[in-house]
């Protein structure tokens, strides 16, 4: 049985190390002109010495070109991924077919890793962009743990998925809270905290708070729980899922470097002692538990189809 990847998000440069030692094998970084939803801004500079740390250590770092692309980025999309081809890169995650065609003129030989974040729930579509150059697909976070286990068993491409972390909801390109704030006359507010992530959309029917934020490429709306399944992942280890993705987004560094230990250890006790992890599974997500923000419960998302947000 082989080790899947467990793949991180720093949220500075300063983090790789201390996530290197916690057990992480891959990080995704960017910046958000080009990518989407990053846990941490890295400029060129912080990206070129994210990929010099990680490679002194034998761990390889994905830069997320994952943006909705409009005519006037297409000219800057050629020299980031220049860029990211001088300072070697490992993979770019990309959604938009245009970053595959610049890369392909650009970058030949970089790795491409496709990730819709809602489209790829089969395994026809991953086969697709497999054969289009991708060498891994990134699945929807809307599958069950049978279908996940389904398209890892006809998928010709590595196959990544979310154990942790919060998901999407919902994206907009309008400045959604920019123009709540000028409908209520308070511009100067939103200007002072364009880079507030602390604002929250409450239901209070179901009592969930839906973190929502604005940046460059308009406006997101989180789920209000965070995935985790570090006390069920059996299945995925034993189906040979590629790699495994803890999303720090809205987490702060020690959190990040915490579960990663903990999933680390989780992966590493089922590899080498399945009984030993079939006692421990409990005492792990408890673990995880006792670190969680009081407003982000954790639940199992749709792997077991319990939530429906």
């Amino acid at each position: 049985m082989k080790k899947p990847e467990l793949l991180v998000t720093p949220i500075t440069v300063e983090d790789i190390i201390p996530l290197i030692e916690s057990g992480a094998d891959a990080f995704v970084v960017g910046e958000q002109k080009f990518g989407l939803r990053l846990a941490g801004e890295f400029k060129r500079d912080d990206l070129k010495k994210a990929v010099e740390l990680a490679h002194s250590r034998d761990k390889k770092v994905y830069v997320a070109v994952n943006g909705i692309f409009h005519n006037e980025k297409i000219d800057d999309l050629y020299d980031y991924i220049a860029f990211l081809r001088d300072v070697n890169v490992d993979s770019i995650i990309f959604g938009d077919p245009a970053v595959l065609m610049v890369a392909r003129e650009v970058a030949p030989d970089m790795k491409l890793h496709w990730n819709t974040e809602t489209t790829g729930t089969n395994w026809y579509t991953c086969n697709y962009w497999g054969r289009k150059g991708a060498k891994r697909a990134v699945l929807a976070r809307e599958l069950s743990m049978d279908a996940i286990v389904e398209m890892k068993e006809n998928a010709e491409v590595e196959i990544e998925i979310q154990v942790h972390g919060m998901t999407t909801m919902f994206q907009s390109k309008r400045t959604l809270l920019g123009h709540y704030f000028q409908h209520q006359g308070k511009d100067e507010e939103m200007a002072d905290k364009q880079k507030d992530r602390d604002y929250f959309l409450h239901d209070k029917e179901r009592e969930n708070k839906y973190p929502i934020f604005e940046d460059e490429n308009g406006t997101h709306i989180m789920s209000p729980n965070d995935i985790c399944i570090v006390d069920e992942l059996q299945d995925l280890l034993d189906a040979g899922i590629d790699s495994f993705k803890i999303d720090g987004i809205l987490k702060d560094s020690v959190y990040i470097q915490k579960v990663t230990s903990i999933y680390h250890r989780a992966i590493s006790m089922y590899l080498n002692n399945p009984d030993q992890y079939d006692d421990e599974k409990d005492n792990l997500l408890a673990e995880i538990e006792q670190i969680q923000p009081e407003n982000r419960p954790l639940d199992t998302g749709f792997f077991f189809k319990e939530t429906v947000y």
